[in-house]
């Protein structure tokens, strides 16, 4: 065989070699890339996103899309070359596995995870909304969940309405663990609760729950902290959270999203359904964001994914959370105005401005 054509048969398959080594060989990446947009003023699979009964509503216009991200899953084995391509193109990113999936979270831990988060940010969109609106919410502090094999376990069920702590009135879920952690681990507390049942049929009856009960707990040690090794906190075996009653029926349908980060847009979407006129103004607007029950917008991740996906769907205006203002301007694209915006109250004065074509003083991002 002549020298040239052995050298080249060599080199081939080498690079034959090469190729399905990248193709077999796993690399623990994983890939982030825009996901699809959703108006929450819309419909989603034939049904509209926000239905709300019980309330005089008003005509909507334009668009006010929350935004998502698609993930490779946490079973999904990246190759080299995948990796390579991620790297490459722009309109998608290569993290870490762990980045996506820390402590090794399976795929379906993930999702429940997921699946929570999304139902808590619905529940506080509602409440920031009609806060912004000066409508009445109820809130009550409940047990979220029993940990198992806990002093609580059998005693304390999820969504019993917490009253009182040794016999201290409880008005925020972080109160309950102070109340608690007064005791040293081994020491009787008592909870006033009211049980899930009766709470749950009140809610039902539109009446304040009735029929506490005092139920007495022995606490334990908590869990050695390894900032804290020496700490000795007492627990009881439970996460206390907020239950809240609103005034009218507010359901908010979207199957196949999770996490947090829709809740100024499901705020801004509630808003406009219970306020006259348009709120933005016909203009197509999208934006991303957690929220908390008393408005506040906070940061979420994939930020410049979002930014993608927002202006391949035909969006102007892209609502930034002030946390992620930096990386969005770093690699805004084309024909996306971004919006920085720290509150509920911040994102409806800026649709407000955008409404009346006062553009030029909105609130900016910069690439710092």
């Amino acid at each position: 065989m002549p020298r040239r054509t052995a050298t080249m048969l060599a080199s081939t398959l080498v690079l034959i070699a090469l190729l399905c080594a990248g193709v077999l060989i796993p690399v623990p990446y994983s890939e982030m890339s825009p996901g699809p947009t959703v108006n929450t003023l819309g419909d989603a699979r034939g049904e509209p996103v926000l239905q709300i009964s019980g309330h005089k509503t008003y005509p909507t216009s334009g668009h006010l899309n929350m935004t998502t991200v698609r993930v490779t899953g946490a079973d999904y084995d990246m190759n080299i070359v995948e990796a390579v391509y991620g790297w490459l193109a722009h309109d998608s990113v290569i993290v870490p596995h762990d980045t996506l999936y820390p402590d090794g979270k399976t795929e379906e831990e993930s999702t429940q995870e997921n699946a929570e988060e999304f139902s808590q940010s619905q529940e506080s969109a509602k409440v920031a909304a009609l806060k912004e609106l000066d409508i009445p919410v109820t809130s009550r502090v409940v047990v979220s969940t029993v940990v198992k094999d806990s002093p609580a376990e059998g005693k304390l069920h999820a969504g019993d309405v917490i009253e009182a702590v040794d016999g201290t009135a409880v008005d925020e879920p972080e109160d309950v663990a102070k109340l608690v952690t007064r005791h040293e681990p081994g020491e009787k507390t008592v909870f006033t609760v009211v049980p899930a049942k009766a709470a749950a049929a009140a809610e039902k009856a539109g009446r304040e729950p009735e029929g506490s009960k005092d139920v007495t707990l022995t606490t334990r040690k908590a869990p050695a902290d390894p900032a804290n090794p020496s700490e000795d906190r007492a627990i009881v075996g439970i996460q206390a959270g907020t239950d809240h009653t609103f005034p009218f029926e507010i359901d908010i349908t979207l199957a196949d999203v999770g996490g947090p980060s829709a809740g100024l847009m499901f705020s801004l979407g509630i808003i406009d359904k219970l306020t006259p006129g348009k709120l933005t103004g016909g203009e197509f607007i999208a934006g991303t964001g957690t929220i908390d029950d008393d408005g506040a917008v906070g940061p979420i991740g994939g930020i410049n994914m979002k930014l993608v996906g927002a202006r391949d769907a035909g969006a102007r205006y892209f609502l930034t959370p002030d946390d992620n203002c930096t990386a969005a301007a770093s690699d805004t694209p084309d024909g996306l105005t971004l919006v920085r915006v720290k509150t509920l109250d911040d994102a409806k004065k800026s649709l407000d401005r955008i409404r009346a074509g006062e553009t030029a003083g909105l609130p900016s991002c910069s690439a710092g």
